[in-house]
This record gives C-alpha cells, structure tokens and sequence, in this order.
C-alpha cells in the first residue's frame, strides 16, 4: 500500500483555488487573444521567447524547453507560424540535425502590434486584481513550482 500524506482542508482548498484561477485566467487571457489579437496566447508566448534571444533566435529543443511544450507540440505551432510568415526554421551553424526558430520582422511587427493587447489583459485579469505584495507572493511561489516541475520533468525523462 501506498503511503500518503492527504491535503488537510487548508491544503486542499488552496490546491483547489489554484487550479481553478489558473485555468480560468489561461482561459480568459486565451479569449483575450483569440478576440483581439492576431496571435493566439502560445504564439505570443513563443515570439516574446524569440524577441529576447540574441538574434531573435532559438534552437527549437531549447525553445520547447523553455515553453514547456513537447517537441511535437513546438513544430506545430511553429509549422502554423511559419505559414504567416511569423518565423522561419534555420539549420543550427556547427549542428547538421539541429534546427534554429527565427523570428520575422513580420513576427516582430505582429509581436509589437499584440503586446498592448496582451498586457492590457494580463492587467485586467491579474495584476490589477492583486496587490503589489501579493503579486510578488505570487511570482515568488510560482518560480519555486517552476522550478520543483522542471526538475521533476527532467529527473522522470532521465
């Protein structure tokens, strides 16, 4: 038998809360996106990636990495981007099987034209709603997730 140390009803209620606002925020940013932007929330995600990278490039195994999607998942996207002329994939210099993401100056036009957009959104939904100490609560706690998920992702892929 498993051993297992339950939520008490604090936990549980925080876990519960966690989930539900991170899923209605996501959902609502996506919205947001979806209504008034002309790239949807992983889009805008992958070109900020892209815009502070040196050269407004990436490898597209470290861009998935950070983005914390699958490789599949990446070369979707990146195939859907690519058509719009939003980047554009490069053979890595020194690497025969890797493979760079780009940004377009069309994608950093697209990038520039979104960001009031999206900050006006993430405004709206997040910041505003908190305070400044729980905002920083908030980024304190979730770097720690982050970083506990990351490592954990890693450790079970070997």
């Amino acid at each position: 038998m498993v051993d297992v140390r339950w939520l008490d009803e604090q936990q549980q209620w925080a876990w519960r809360r966690y989930i539900e606002g991170t899923s209605r925020f996501l959902e609502a940013l996506g919205d947001a996106h979806d209504e008034a932007l002309p790239v949807t929330l992983g889009e805008y995600h992958l070109l900020v990636q892209l815009s502070e990278a040196p050269e407004h490039t990436m490898r597209m195994s470290a861009l998935a990495d950070f983005l914390a999607l699958s490789r599949s998942r990446l070369t979707h996207t990146v195939n859907r981007m690519e058509a719009r002329g939003l980047v554009a994939r490069r053979p890595a210099p020194g690497d025969r099987r890797g493979v760079n993401c780009v940004m377009t100056d069309v994608g950093h036009a697209t990038l520039v034209a979104s960001a009031p957009g999206h900050v006006n959104a993430v405004r709206r939904l997040l910041v505003d709603v908190l305070t400044d100490e729980e905002l920083a609560t908030l980024g304190r706690a979730m770097s720690k997730v982050s970083d506990v998920a990351r490592a954990s992702v890693e450790a079970s892929r070997g």
